[in-house]
């Protein structure tokens, strides 16, 4: 909303300093301060309104250590999250961008659905929660949304230098270009790693070339969405995990809206996705703020509101970057915490239906659990699992000069 005013104060009024705002790297800046202000100052707030109005976690008896301690702690902490990204990106965003857009939608959307599980789990004392088919339609609603717009919208599209970007003399010279509609993404760790979707999906014919694009949107945003909910297990282990996550993509971010940067780095240039910069820095500030009170021990948890928002989020981001297919790698804890749920419950159907009884592969899945049963303290857990976190986001970087 500021940033259309400063725009006009700038162009039309001509007034000294207004310009500033133009800057991605003030208004990044900016919005990461104002998010980690809105999570910490009136985080306390939140927790105290949420505490009277007896939004407990209701926690299973799983034979963890430490577990029934938390039973009562303030959940739907992800309200506080989803304050701290949006205002900050409605203030200093451009909110006419396309990318902007689809994510707040995101944001809200699947906020949304986690609220209401986590209100009918709290007000309604139903343990189970949403159904899981409403879940998925919601995630496959967004990621419909998501697919079309990224695929069809004429904004969305790679920039091509018919020759390259240079700098002599102080003097930035000015290649021709075009702007190309095309469905492109990238392949890590591969040379001339680009993927045209539309080449690759042709042979099933130029119909059915979008159908599977959204059909894949709605696989990757379902899978990462459900990977962070499920890694939401221990104090800290999601919004720190995601922050890592957010900081990585907020690099690409600024490479592939930056024409010099990203022609040296050989990746896409995208226009107008340097705005994404601004959402990723909103983003890490509200991981960041939200754990000042959900470190351990927590004061509070994000619930399924925060949890399956994070993870959306993060996918949408990867998808409007075209870096869907880094996912594996950068949000390795999510999937590694996805297959480890999979392979338990696989494992254990297979084994009971071939020998009369289950059988289990980890103590307990998802696979902090595991480490939890073999009674290592979860703050160790936790921060061990940050670790490899920062490992594949320095990895997913290294894939930058791969081409």
């Amino acid at each position: 909303m500021l940033y259309p005013i400063f725009d006009y104060l700038d162009r039309v009024m001509d007034i000294p300093g207004t310009g500033v705002f133009k800057y991605i790297s003030f208004r990044a800046g900016m919005a990461a301060l104002l998010s980690l202000l809105i999570t910490i100052t009136f985080g306390q707030n939140i927790i105290n309104w949420i505490r009277k109005q007896q939004i407990g976690e209701t926690v299973r008896d799983l034979g963890l250590a430490g577990q029934v301690e938390k039973k009562g702690t303030p959940t739907m902490g992800g309200l506080m999250m989803i304050a701290g990204i949006i205002i900050p990106t409605l203030l200093f965003a451009n909110v006419n961008n396309v990318y902007i857009i689809l994510l707040l939608i995101t944001t809200v959307w699947l906020g949304g659905i986690g609220f209401l599980d986590d209100y009918i789990k709290v007000f309604r004392k139903n343990k189970e929660g949403l159904a899981g088919r409403f879940k998925i339609i919601g995630q496959i609603t967004v990621g419909i949304i998501v697919g079309a717009t990224l695929y069809f919208h004429e904004g969305v599209v790679v920039r091509e230098f018919t020759n390259p970007v240079s700098i002599e003399e102080g003097v930035v010279e000015t290649p021709a270009y075009r702007d190309v509609k095309v469905a492109k993404t990238t392949i890590p760790f591969l040379k001339n790693n680009e993927l045209n979707y539309e080449n690759f999906l042709g042979f099933l014919g130029e119909s059915m070339t979008p159908v599977l694009y959204i059909l894949l949107v709605i696989f990757i945003v379902t899978a990462i969405s459900n990977g962070a909910n499920i890694t939401d297990g221990i104090d800290g282990l999601a919004a720190g995990t995601s922050a890592i996550i957010g900081l990585t993509i907020a690099i690409f971010a600024y490479i592939s809206g930056n024409a010099i940067f990203s022609q040296y780095l050989n990746v896409f240039f995208i226009p107008n996705s340097a705005e994404l910069v601004i959402f990723c820095s909103a983003f890490v500030g509200a991981c960041v703020g939200f754990l000042w009170y959900n470190a351990y021990p927590a004061q509070v948890f994000m619930g399924d509101t925060g949890s399956l928002m994070l993870g959306g989020v993060i996918a949408v981001l990867s998808l409007a970057l075209r870096k869907e297919l880094l996912l594996p790698v950068l949000c390795g804890i999510f999937v590694i915490e996805n297959l480890s749920v999979i392979m338990q419950v696989s494992y254990f159907k297979y084994t009971k239906r071939k020998y009369g009884e289950g059988r289990r592969i980890f103590l307990m899945s998802p696979l902090h659990h595991h480490y939890q049963k073999k009674n290592i303290h979860e703050a160790k857990i936790v921060t061990r699992f940050w670790i490899v976190g920062i490992l594949l986001a320095i990895i997913t970087l290294a894939t930058l000069k791969l081409r």
